[in-house]
């Protein structure tokens, strides 16, 4: 027979944990902080690139979004909308590239594939989590791997908008609505 008091610990744990879980992780890097620069080898259409952010920004603003891994649910829908947006992005001039430390050795394959990435950006690998440690972006319950975390980088090199939660439901519309205010 399972004690009354046992259950309610158990449901209190459980609530806890769940909402813990639930809230929107705050970026530590705030508008106006300086963006570490960062150079990693990733893909764009399956072939492989050396992305240079400094090099980027040249170009225009660029959205920088951590994800936790290639080929997971909510990472794969993530890549999606970002891939369906990505002429939005353009129209602002800010471009976008992913950045994970989870399941890189899948990241040729994920960013070709027309259900993810579908060509249209690049992603990059990052061992270790440590450009994700860089922004503060790593994922607490796994150290290892990158947090949902977006930043919108102006091409001066410094944060103007983010957007860090476990759902990747609002990271696009979050980063597209700032992009629109550039």
């Amino acid at each position: 027979m399972i004690r009354l008091p046992f259950l309610r610990m158990t449901a209190a744990i459980t609530a806890a944990v769940t909402a813990l879980l639930a809230f929107p992780a705050a970026a530590a890097l705030k508008p106006g902080d300086t963006a570490p620069q960062f150079k990693a080898p990733g893909y764009l259409a399956g072939k492989p690139i050396k992305f240079n952010l400094a090099e980027s920004l040249r170009k225009g603003p660029v959205v920088v979004y951590f994800f936790p891994a290639a080929f997971t649910q909510g990472c794969n829908i993530e890549a999606r909308l970002f891939s369906v947006a990505i002429d939005d992005f353009k129209k602002n001039g800010v471009s976008v590239i992913g950045v994970t430390a989870g399941n890189i050795d899948r990241l040729a394959e994920f960013s070709a594939s027309t259900e993810h990435c579908s060509g249209k950006f690049q992603v990059v690998a990052d061992p270790g989590a440590k450009i994700a440690k860089l922004y503060d972006a790593t994922l607490a319950l796994k150290p290892g791997w990158s947090n949902r975390t977006s930043y919108l980088i102006g091409s001066d090199g410094k944060i103007k908008a983010t957007h860090s939660d476990l759902s990747p439901k609002e990271h696009v519309s979050s980063m597209l609505e700032a992009a629109g205010k550039l």
